[in-house]
């Protein structure tokens, strides 16, 4: 359904907006040619801006291939091979807190280290680390069968490639103990971030460019090296670039790969709690630094294995309670949704929770 614009954006589920022509003289207002787009739920990518750049503590990759309608797709993703290799690969973590400011329109903040209002009373902060994201005591038991006790993107990669791990039972993709930076404080230019209330809560709307500037030069600030991925954290902060609401992306330059992701605490709403990053994450996990000319391409387009179901009922999110608290994960879609062989996932399952789909039903 989906085909990737040539824009600097690479929004998902974007269906274009005219570029606003701008008469000569003064710009002293913002009229439009046209109404703003409607608000919408949606993620985004963004290209890597230095592909051949070579790093000197590389990010773990293995590459692999399948065959679709006589047409070889070929794929890098992140840690080893499942079916050559029993072995686990655990990747550094560090999450940036951001606090966003807005000016415009009187002062309102959004901070990541605020307690939101449906939980237990730890910030939104606490309940990303203790979530099924980072917490390896859930078990996940996918179609009767169980692929281990563990964290979520590893219990997803494990039963996306089920036929080898079956066999290689020792094989894992795991995230570390994340370490959480300082906070990080963003005010936006005027003209870069405002308030609204697309689903019903007020949240703050920055422009994408404009804040992925600011965490591509932290990665450098921080000097966070290519092989530990970086997660910029907001909260109650939709992204835009062409309408709003981005709620989460991922990207990289050169060698490193980083995310950002929002944390909403509206129940039942777009983003809630960890739902944007458990998206990103998949994604990362299966085109982590986005490194060919369109990253991982397949028989629908590019390797994004959360983009099909995030428009399913609950944005494709699914219910894990964990230390008290209800945690709202994306589903993802396996390599057998993109062509692969059927027999490469867990009872050939097309999504790691078992929904019935056809190769490249909901496009990439």
């Amino acid at each position: 359904m989906k085909k990737r614009p040539n824009l600097s954006t690479c929004l998902k589920r974007f269906t274009g907006v005219g570029l606003l022509a701008l008469a000569t003289g003064a710009f002293t207002s913002l009229a439009l040619a046209q109404e703003d787009p409607p608000d919408r739920p949606m993620f985004g990518w963004l290209p890597n801006d230095n592909p051949s750049l070579a790093a000197a503590t590389p990010l773990p990759e293995w590459n692999g291939s399948f065959v679709y309608n006589a047409t070889t797709y070929n794929f890098s993703m992140v840690g080893t091979n499942p079916a050559t290799t029993n072995t686990a690969t655990t990747i550094p973590v560090v999450i940036i807190p951001v606090k966003i400011v807005i000016k415009r329109g009187g002062t309102q903040t959004f901070d990541p280290s605020s307690v939101p209002t449906n939980t237990n009373g730890l910030t939104a902060i606490q309940n990303t680390v203790m979530s099924p994201i980072f917490d390896s005591t859930t078990t996940y038991t996918q179609g009767g069968v169980d692929v281990g006790t563990t964290q979520y993107i590893d219990a997803f990669q494990r039963a996306n490639f089920w036929g080898s791990v079956h066999t290689n039972t020792n094989y894992h993709l795991l995230l570390g103990v994340p370490t959480v930076m300082p906070e990080v404080t963003l005010t936006p230019p005027l003209l870069k971030g405002k308030t609204g209330s697309p689903f019903g809560e007020t949240v703050a709307e920055v422009d994408q460019p404009w804040i992925d500037g600011q965490f591509k030069g932290l990665l450098t600030s921080l000097g966070i090296q290519p092989n530990t991925l970086a997660i910029f954290m907001t909260y109650k902060t939709y992204l835009t670039s062409h309408g709003c609401c981005i709620g989460g992306y991922h990207s990289a330059t050169g060698g490193n790969s980083y995310m950002e992701f929002t944390y909403i605490d509206k129940v039942a709403t777009f983003s809630q709690d960890v739902s944007a990053l458990t998206h990103e994450l998949g994604e990362w996990a299966d085109d982590p630094l986005i490194n060919q000319p369109q990253g991982n391409q397949t028989a629908c387009g590019i390797l994004e294995v959360g983009d099909p179901l995030e428009r399913n009922a609950n944005f494709g999110d699914f219910p894990y309670v964990l230390h008290g608290f209800t945690f709202n994960l994306q589903d993802l879609v396996t390599l057998p949704y993109f062509g692969a062989p059927p027999s490469t996932s867990v009872n050939n399952f097309f999504t790691f929770q078992g929904e019935t789909l056809t190769v490249c039903q909901n496009g990439a």
